[in-house]
């Protein structure tokens, strides 16, 4: 191969390399809702009979949430093993997954907001809907409490 050629290659490269970074990589600004305004009061106030706060879930509930997550569920392939919005297919979505690890974002969010876009998807992103598709309600309120696992503040 000429050096010419060894020099195009790389320039290629580096060209299809950071043109992904830009278009691609963790939203933004993780705090707006994704839950459209006139139907956010009522997202705000469903809720499960599984836990008063998703925080305050069993460790049970919290482990059968992991288990979906990571498998059933898919949450993993955009939102990472980590809940910070860096999994393998979330690299390539514009605005970026969610960050579950952004405690500013779960103190925003009431647990209700969450469901409505594992049950709608998320309008303007690569979210889509999970529920009754993929996961049931129930299962999706277990996705929730381990979501709300990722916080350590």
């Amino acid at each position: 191969m000429t050096f010419s050629m060894k020099v195009l290659g790389t320039l290629t490269a580096a060209m299809f390399l950071t043109t992904g970074l830009a278009i691609a990589g963790p939203e933004k600004d993780p705090i707006p809702s994704r839950v459209p305004a006139d139907q956010r009061s009522a997202a705000k106030k469903d809720k499960t009979d599984l836990y008063s706060k998703a925080e305050d879930a069993s460790p049970e509930i919290v482990a059968e949430g992991k288990a979906l997550y990571e498998g059933k569920g898919t949450c993993i392939n955009c939102h990472g093993k980590e809940g910070n919005g860096q999994g393998p297919a979330g690299a390539v979505l514009t605005p970026g997954p969610r960050d579950f690890t952004n405690c500013k974002f779960h103190k925003k969010r009431k647990d209700g907001e969450l469901m409505w876009v594992i049950k709608n998807g998320s309008p303007g992103t690569g979210m889509v809907p999970l529920v009754p598709a993929t996961i049931s309600e129930e299962e999706a309120w277990k996705v929730i409490a381990y979501e709300r696992s990722f916080c350590k503040d």
